[in-house]
């Protein structure tokens, strides 16, 4: 395990990417947000997409100098187009022009199109949290040309992992922060099993034929993930592409075939923004939902568990430890960053 501080990844991140032709303002957006989530503990969204983005950059899927634009608005929404930059980038853009809106009219409405991989959604819900604002993130249409995951009841996969992320301030505390697939799970942890010749939990995936299987090489040969708690997990997969790729009217903007590649040419995102003290008091709000943390963190915890905690608690002690120690980085993905830098004439510590 190797470890290192955000200063020195943020400095590999920005210099490679501006190496691969990303100028300053795009390479240093990226870098931020790919440190932050390594920092955060969710190592599946940060550093490890650095060479991704690289051959993105390379194969025209990424225009590392472009800049997002609205193309309409009103007073409580708008629609962006990211002109095929970095997702990071178009998607702090959005979530910025929603709070904005939000402030002078307590909620907004902003949908983003022409976007690439955008990260972890709940560094969004973070950005709303500390301006006061509570919000919803929505990111479907990855699954149009290569679909991944399978209807409820369903033997062919027609969608994608659907993440959902959503964010609500606490006065005192680190955010409650909520980000997930709705997929039972992600096809890291189908590559992680495979990797570690373990089983996946019952209920993951189905084969090719549509049969239940826990073993993530009927997945690999043509198999499916499952949606996670059923039909009911699967009713809010349809939301998440409804608002994220149908709202957004994303389709309408993946005409370019070059761009976006199969996974995020007619992806879309929208987030939805309003003011915590919407209908009482800021200090009502911030009282109201710190009782109920901490009542849900004083339950005794179940056996086999050390303690309750909320959503959000694990990223914010792992940035306090990573801050503290340093982050680790595995010995294999150190030596994919240190040929990628070579690769690109970068001096790496």
């Amino acid at each position: 395990m190797v470890i290192k501080t955000t200063a020195e990844l943020d400095k590999l991140i920005r210099e490679a990417l501006l190496a691969a032709g990303a100028d300053e303002r795009n390479a240093s957006r990226v870098a931020e947000a790919l440190v932050l989530s390594t920092l955060r503990g969710v190592d599946t969204h940060g550093i490890l997409h650095l060479p991704s983005y690289v051959e993105k950059i390379q194969d025209g899927e990424i225009v590392p100098t472009a800049w997002p634009q609205i193309r309409q608005e009103d007073a409580t929404s708008a629609l962006i187009a990211g002109n095929w930059t970095f997702g990071h980038v178009t998607a702090k853009y959005a979530m910025e022009v929603a709070i904005e809106k939000a402030k002078s009219h307590n909620v907004a409405v902003v949908s983003a199109v022409q976007i690439n991989h955008i990260g972890r959604l709940g560094e969004y819900a973070e950005i709303a949290a500390a301006n006061g604002m509570l919000s919803i993130i929505w990111a479907g249409g990855f699954g149009a040309e290569q679909p991944v995951a399978v209807p409820f009841g369903g033997r062919q996969p027609v969608l994608s992992t659907n993440p959902i992320g959503m964010g609500f301030p606490v006065d005192d505390g680190p955010p409650i922060i909520i980000d997930y697939a709705t997929t039972v799970v992600a096809g890291s942890k189908v590559l992680t099993a495979r990797d570690r010749n373990a089983q996946l939990p019952p209920g993951s995936i189905v084969d090719k034929d549509g049969n239940p299987s826990t073993n993530p090489m009927d997945y690999l040969e043509g198999g499916s993930l499952l949606p996670f708690g059923g039909h009911k997990g699967y009713a809010l997969m349809l939301a998440v592409e409804f608002f994220g790729r149908i709202l957004s009217g994303a389709d309408a903007f993946s005409n370019e075939e070059t761009r976006g590649g199969v996974i995020f040419r007619h992806s879309g995102v929208t987030m939805m923004v309003m003011k915590a003290d919407l209908f009482q008091s800021l200090t009502d709000y911030s009282a109201r939902i710190k009782d109920l943390g901490d009542q849900i963190r004083s339950v005794p915890p179940a056996p086999g568990f050390d303690e309750v905690i909320l959503p959000g608690d694990l990223e914010a002690r792992a940035e306090e430890t990573r801050g503290r120690d340093g982050i680790p980085i595995a010995e294999a993905l150190w030596e994919r960053l240190e040929a990628l830098a070579e690769s690109l004439g970068v001096d790496i510590d």
